[in-house]
C-alpha cells in the first residue's frame, strides 16, 4: 500500500505508475506485489493545513518559498498563498540561488 506523495523518479512513484521491475542496489527486481494507492491518507499537511500554519505565523513572512510538490502544484499553491494571505510566494527553480537578508 502506497500512502503520501511519491516524487517523480523514486521507486515509490515507479511502483505507483505500474512498473514491472524496480532497480534496487544496482539490480532490477521484479515487482510481484499488488500495488494499492491510498489517496485518503497523507504524511504531510494538506493545502488548508499549510495555509492555516502560514496564517498563524507571527510575524508574517516577508516571502514564502514553495519548494515541495510537482511544479504545477507548487505554482498553484504559491498563487493561493498570495491571493488568500497576501504574502508574496515564489517557486524557485532547481539550482536557483536566493540571498536572504537576515538581520
Amino acid at each position: 500500500m502506497i500512502t503520501g506523495y511519491q516524487a517523480v523518479g523514486t521507486r515509490g512513484r515507479q511502483l505507483e505508475d505500474g512498473a514491472h521491475t524496480v532497480k534496487i542496489n544496482g539490480r532490477y527486481v521484479p515487482v510481484r506485489a499488488e500495488i494499492v494507492r491510498d489517496r485518503e491518507f497523507s504524511v504531510h499537511g494538506d493545502r488548508s493545513d499549510l495555509l492555516d500554519w502560514l496564517k498563524a505565523l507571527d510575524p508574517a513572512p516577508k516571502i514564502v518559498f514553495v519548494v515541495h510538490g510537482e511544479p504545477q502544484v507548487a505554482a498553484s499553491f504559491a498563487t493561493d498563498i498570495e491571493q488568500e494571505l497576501g504574502y508574496p510566494a515564489v517557486v524557485p527553480h532547481h539550482g536557483e540561488v536566493v540571498s536572504l537578508d537576515v538581520p
